[in-house]
């Protein structure tokens, strides 16, 4: 079963890798490296398609986690092209590291793209075990763990339209500089929190097929800590006290971090 899981697990990475070879290639030609987070996205719908051609398990054990990754891949691939990643302006961070790397901006782009393709490869730990073996729970922890991920693909969704909508609306009619409104003022990143969510029904879903799903459990923590304590929470949110200061100030006192909760009446 290891040797299983570590055969597929390459070719995760060889799509991956590949993918992120033909992206790097076009932002060469585009100047927009932007396009490393769509591919990022995506990959996980090509990779589940791998997984499937290749299951040696039943059916009912993998579609509901099948169905649940390629959502949530293509909902969040989507909403990054819809929100420009994929066309000009780059976004400010690549741009960032395009004028720090200079002349060395090509290599070292190709090496992100990869290490992107190597994350995904990582990642795909998560769902890949239900492709090899038999689950024993009946149904249920599968079950259980579907739900938590759509849940959190849901979340994901009616958060980032709430903002899209704020943006929208303050774009005509300026006024408070912090989104405060639906998830937004019960959470100040709802949108990780339910990005975490997503992960953590895999890691439940591989509970079913205990001892090797429980494999499923080192991505979530990947994420979790990622959002926690490194690409996700801290730069944000450094980023928003820089450009709105005491509004966001004020926003933190009175709104849960990550978790959605009650806001504050103080």
């Amino acid at each position: 079963m290891i040797a299983a899981i570590a055969i597929r697990i390459a070719e995760a990475w060889a799509v991956a890798a590949a993918l992120q070879l033909v992206l790097w290639l076009v932002q060469q030609r585009t100047r927009n490296a932007g396009i490393v987070d769509v591919g990022w996205a995506l990959a996980f719908a090509l990779v589940v398609a791998v997984f499937a051609w290749r299951a040696s398990a039943p059916v009912a054990a993998w579609w509901p986690i099948a169905t649940v990754v390629t959502a949530w891949s293509l909902r969040l691939g989507g909403y990054l092209i819809t929100r420009g990643a994929a066309r000009a302006p780059e976004d400010g961070r690549y741009a960032d590291l395009r004028r720090r790397w200079a002349a060395n901006a090509a290599p070292r782009l190709f090496v992100f793209f990869q290490a992107q393709a190597a994350l995904t490869a990582v990642l795909s730990t998560a769902f890949v075990v239900p492709f090899l073996a038999i689950p024993w729970d009946g149904g249920w922890l599968r079950a259980l763990g579907a739900g938590i991920a759509l849940a959190g693909v849901a979340g994901e969704t009616v958060a980032d339209a709430q903002l899209a909508r704020w943006k929208r609306d303050r774009a005509t009619a300026p006024g408070h500089p912090v989104c405060d409104a639906g998830l937004w003022a019960c959470s100040r990143h709802p949108n990780y929190f339910f990005e975490w969510c997503v992960w953590l029904g895999h890691a439940v879903y591989g509970l079913a097929l205990y001892p090797y799903g429980l494999i499923a459990l080192v991505p979530q923590a990947v994420i979790l800590g990622s959002i926690l304590g490194v690409t996700g929470i801290p730069p944000t949110e450094s980023q928003a006290i820089r450009s709105k200061g005491d509004a966001y100030r004020d926003y933190q006192r009175r709104v849960s971090k990550f978790i959605p909760m009650p806001p504050s009446r103080s």
